[in-house]
């Protein structure tokens, strides 16, 4: 007797089920996605106990016609692929053909379907161990419906699995919610227990857009939203990235589509991960919502059966890719002003339209102050290091060393308070006739003398020497001195660290690594290339390398712990940072240390100085390790607090 025999419709479908169908919410991505496919516009979905009991979806698309219902129930019957040439540059969400099949495997599965030619609709059931198909006419709009009842009503081990009504939905809604944020033109509706949860219009314009993201993510993440949209290379890449200060403790609120699809990357969360590097606490996740557009034919979507891993032919590209203009966008938030002078919030910048690729230090060289490199001093603490201090470290006015600058403003003018640099420092002269540092300072503000208010405004006072208060047209700016100094340290240690080149110097012993065939592999291959970051690399066997030579900045590291983590980045990713990172972590500890303290008496001047190298240095709305440096409170919201035009 044979061993080996057929399975059974039924069984067969009911181990692919395993595979694409774990729990409530699996069904309703594999409807949303056909029904997306159709061409549907308006799309509803209606569940009953966390979608266990019933999962309807309706949309209004193209619909099917009455002999292609009993196929749509078939193991790998598809319209959406025909040849392996289609496969490879699938341009639709779904293409296996197994989800319908799969889903009815395990459970009542009501299929309903009308075309525009078409003068009835008809509805199809499988039903018996052979799952065979039933046809029968019934009332229905063009488009389709799918229902779903009692599911896995004939798998209870499946069932025992399933997790309470309320966690159910949520996982159901989540699923919604990347469908809604992938097409925007198509309305979404989601009815749980007849309660409707959500009803999203269709969305065209940016600010309607705006609007879904904003009820899809919550309207904190869109206040503290970036817009980007760069487009190089065939690669687009468009939507919204948190500010580093609107981290997560959870990596809860990461959006990425490829091509519409929604995808989970490994190589994709590195980049983003990497871009957001220096602006944020350990520990702490980024949150953003974008999309990336490329060729169908790049992008491999058939490597897992839940469709959310995917491989492109060229890793590395999208990785520098994304990389770099996340990396770009981030540097380029400076304070600006708000686009209207009514009281509202701050808005964020436009979006970026920049094609060039940048080199990972190239945006440092962008911060070129006229003030002199730093220096760290590791002893007491000197005059601060800004571009627009005096030469004195003595001049302005002193209190004692307790607040400084108070009351600065009460003997300015509202024409002096809204006018240019020249006519501030002018007017702190007169009232410190003796200060004669004044005049370089007043001279090298004549160029910018203009009609245009800075963003931070000009300062007038020091709290308790922590916290700079400044005033611009808008109304109260408060600086964490300490952080915005620091943050301003680092960036200039690193343009000159990367501006310089990168000193190196040779082990007294030089270290042997064992490493894996493949890492001694690249080692050798890259060897050049890490070279110019000071890392002299040489094979010295098939699973063993030699360091002779580190860059100066990173000699008390392990140095084999960073060259292992080094060549594991490169075998994954084609691309590591392992080397810049390090350094900048020294860098970044570096700069804390010797950025002004708290306690530290300042003058206006050194103040007004700290607050025009903000708005020139990158990523100055946040410190190194991701607090921010400065918040504003306008007009407006001051007149909240005081009741007042009440």
């Amino acid at each position: 007797m044979s061993k080996i025999h057929k399975l059974s419709a039924r069984l067969a479908n009911q181990i692919a089920a395993g595979e694409v169908v774990e729990r409530p919410a699996s069904v309703v991505k594999e409807l949303l996605e056909n029904a997306l496919d159709a061409g549907g516009r308006r799309v509803q979905v209606q569940v009953e106990a966390g979608g266990v009991k019933r999962i309807l979806v309706r949309d209004d698309g193209v619909g099917m016609d009455k002999d292609d219902l009993p196929l749509s129930l078939s193991r790998h019957a598809t319209s959406k692929i025909e040849s392996l040439d289609d496969l490879e540059a699938v341009a639709t969400l779904g293409f296996r053909g197994e989800a319908l099949a799969s889903i009815s495997s395990v459970s009542r599965l009501e299929l309903s379907s009308k075309t525009e030619s078409s003068d009835q609709g008809w509805q199809v059931v499988t039903e018996g161990r052979d799952m065979e198909a039933r046809l029968s006419p019934v009332a229905h709009n063009r488009g389709t419906s799918v229902e779903v009842r009692d599911l896995f009503f004939n798998t209870p081990a499946r069932r025992k699995f399933l997790r309470t009504e309320k966690t159910e939905f949520n996982h159901l809604e989540e699923v919604l919610k990347r469908q809604a944020l992938s097409r925007f033109e198509v309305a979404f509706e989601l009815t749980h227990n007849q309660k409707s949860v959500h009803n999203l219009r269709p969305a065209s314009r940016l600010n309607e857009k705006e609007q879904r993201v904003a009820a899809l993510c919550g309207k904190p993440f869109m206040e503290n939203a970036i817009r980007i949209e760069l487009e190089a290379t065939g690669f687009k890449l468009w939507g919204w990235v948190a500010k580093p200060t609107f981290s997560r403790s959870q990596a809860d609120l990461q959006y990425f589509f490829v091509n519409g699809r929604v995808i989970r990357d490994r190589l994709v969360t590195h980049a983003v991960k990497q871009a957001y590097r220096d602006v944020l606490y350990h520990g702490r996740h980024p949150a953003f919502v974008l999309y990336l557009e490329l060729d169908p034919a790049l992008v491999d979507v058939n490597v897992h059966p839940t469709k959310h891993e995917v491989r492109f032919r060229d890793g590395r590209m999208v990785h520098d890719f994304i990389f770099r203009g996340l990396h770009k966008a981030l540097a380029d938030i400076r304070p600006e002003l708000p686009p209207n002078q009514d009281g509202g919030p701050q808005t964020d910048q436009g979006a970026i339209n920049s094609p060039e690729f940048l080199n990972p230090s190239a945006s440092l060289q962008n911060n070129q102050h006229s003030a002199p490199n730093f220096a760290p001093s590791y002893g007491p603490q000197s005059a601060m290091s800004l571009s627009g201090s005096p030469d004195s470290p003595n001049s302005g006015h002193q209190n004692n060393g307790a607040t400084v600058g108070a009351g600065f403003g009460d003997h300015l003018s509202p024409q002096q308070q809204s006018g240019s640099i020249a006519e501030v420092m002018s007017h702190y002269k007169s009232l410190h006739p003796d200060q004669d540092s004044f005049d370089s300072l007043q001279a090298s503000s004549q160029a910018e003398q203009n009609s245009q208010e800075y963003p931070l405004g000009f300062a007038v006072a020091q709290l308790h020497g922590v916290y700079i208060l400044a005033q611009n047209i808008n109304g109260l700016i408060v600086v964490d001195m300490h952080a915005a100094h620091e943050r301003i340290t680092y960036e200039r240690m690193k343009t000159d660290f990367y501006q310089k080149g990168i000193v190196s110097q040779p082990l007294l012993v030089p270290m042997n690594i064992a490493v894996s065939q493949k890492e001694a592999d690249i080692a050798e291959t890259s060897a050049e290339g890490l070279l110019k970051f000071g890392l002299r690399l040489e094979r010295s066997g098939p699973e063993s390398i030699i360091v002779r030579q580190v860059p100066v900045i990173l000699q008390n590291v392990d140095v084999a712990l960073l060259v292992r983590d080094l060549l594991s980045d490169m075998i994954e990713y084609g691309y590591s940072d392992q080397l810049e990172k390090a350094a900048n972590e020294l860098m970044s500890s570096m700069a804390c240390h010797g950025s002004v303290r708290a306690n530290r008496a300042l003058t206006v001047p050194e103040m007004n100085a700290l607050l025009r190298d903000m708005e020139a240095t990158e990523r100055s709305g946040q410190c190194n390790h991701g607090r921010p440096t400065w918040t504003a409170l306008s007009m407006h919201d001051l007149d909240k607090l005081f009741l007042r035009g009440r």
